[in-house]
């Protein structure tokens, strides 16, 4: 595949005249650090969209920032501690995990694949903090939706549908999104040793609280062990972790009632600062699974079937790895080797249609055979296809990366 480095939006537009000409497919990515999600993507040119970068506008008082696409979110990160804000959707960054390096990730990317971290129960995902998006659809067509404020709107509301579109619908080249104050303080209760079946309902009892939870997550003791924070590594028990953030004092009467609160329950401890912050990164971007090649899914469920799904998982895979975030409404499964699906028909059984799974790391070869992002219902694929008609009515943009059937319009 040849590609192309993008560094105007002219070029863009020149290679969609091209490939609507002759129906050639386009492969579309920023640096590529999560090019290994989804299905794979053969075409003859590919564009490289990490040539677009900076800061178009940012307005610390109006809490709003402007970019283009290829701007690394390590960078746009550090310019917003500058003024003590930050992204509050906690994105996560998959680059030690898909096997690439630290930090590469874009600012398409990420809103691209709608990506969000552990603070997604309380800040919601990438997609709600999406405010504008400027680019091309795969009609060689020019757009820009979107303000630099939210508003409710009818009709399709481009944002949304850009977001965790993975390419497929638009290129975007700039995008525009609401930032927020970084908290004055960040703590997080530790408690050890608690069972899987019951994680979650000793979760749920904090961020039903008052007490207003940031996060909430528990790790059995073999992953903790792969945490480099002693705290979590040395105990060498599983730990359920609550994350409070605000003013100093705030965070600290809020610390003091949630440990009255799990009194009883356990050894409790707490992480400040920077081991705080450390310890939310590592379970965002489930760092303790980098360092393998082994198919690991990530699955959306109602948190109260997180130990029933596990149970199942484990009962005909026992080297299953797995931990809960988002409350026990996010669970991340390492498969072990071998398995020729890749773990597909068991996690997708074990969830009984209640949620969905997504393939996050898998061999090319396995990719291709399966399904990596959940199976439609037929109602909801018929939807997604007009829309696809309508941005991309050639399939020329990833065609086929979400599921197989959209690469047939283009040709190879």
């Amino acid at each position: 595949m040849q590609i192309s480095k993008i560094t105007e939006e002219q070029q863009i537009a020149d290679m969609l005249d091209w490939a609507l000409a002759g129906k050639h497919g386009l492969t579309i990515q920023g640096a590529g650090s999560k090019a290994g999600i989804g299905r794979p993507v053969t075409t003859e040119q590919g564009l490289d969209l990490s040539g677009l970068t900076g800061v178009e506008m940012y307005e610390p008082a109006e809490l709003v920032m402007k970019a283009k696409a290829g701007t690394k979110v390590s960078e746009i990160q550090s310019l917003l501690r500058q003024s003590e804000q930050r992204l509050a959707f906690d994105p996560p960054d998959y680059g030690p995990l898909l096997g690439g390096t630290a930090e590469a990730g874009t600012l398409g990317g990420i809103f691209s694949a709608n990506l969000s971290g552990s603070a997604r129960i309380k800040a919601g995902s990438a997609r709600d903090h999406l405010l504008g998006v400027q680019g091309f659809t795969g009609r060689a067509q020019a757009f820009q939706t979107g303000s630099r404020v939210m508003k409710n709107v009818t009709g399709y509301d481009l944002c949304k549908l850009v977001a965790g579109s993975y390419g497929t619908l638009a290129i975007a080249t700039s995008l525009t999104f609401k930032v927020l104050p970084r908290p004055e303080k960040t703590r997080t209760v530790l408690l050890y040793d608690v069972p899987l079946e019951k994680a979650q309902p000793l979760m749920n009892r904090g961020l039903s609280s008052v007490h207003d939870i940031a996060a909430a997550a528990w790790l059995p003791a073999d992953i903790a062990a792969t945490c480099d924070i002693e705290y979590i590594r040395d105990p060498g028990k599983s730990v359920l972790a609550l994350k409070i953030e605000g003013p100093g004092p705030s965070a600290e009467f809020r610390c003091t009632a949630i440990r009255e609160m799990l009194a009883g329950e356990g050894v409790l401890e707490e992480l400040h600062g920077h081991n705080s912050e450390s310890f939310w990164r590592f379970v965002s971007n489930a760092s303790a699974f980098a360092g393998n090649n082994k198919p690991l899914w990530k699955l959306s469920l109602p948190p109260a079937n997180a130990a029933p799904f596990i149970a199942a998982i484990r009962h005909k895979a026992a080297e299953a790895d797995y931990f809960l975030d988002w409350g026990g409404g996010l669970v991340w499964v390492q498969m072990p080797d071998g398995m020729e699906d890749g773990g597909e028909g068991l996690v997708r059984g074990a969830l009984d249609g209640a949620g969905h799974a997504t393939l996050i790391r898998g061999s090319e070869a396995l990719r291709g055979k399966i399904a990596p992002f959940q199976p439609q219902p037929t109602a909801i694929q018929k939807i997604n296809a007009r829309i696809k008609d309508g941005f991309d009515p050639e399939y020329i943009l990833n065609p086929g990366r979400m599921y197989a059937g959209e690469e047939m319009k283009a040709t190879v």
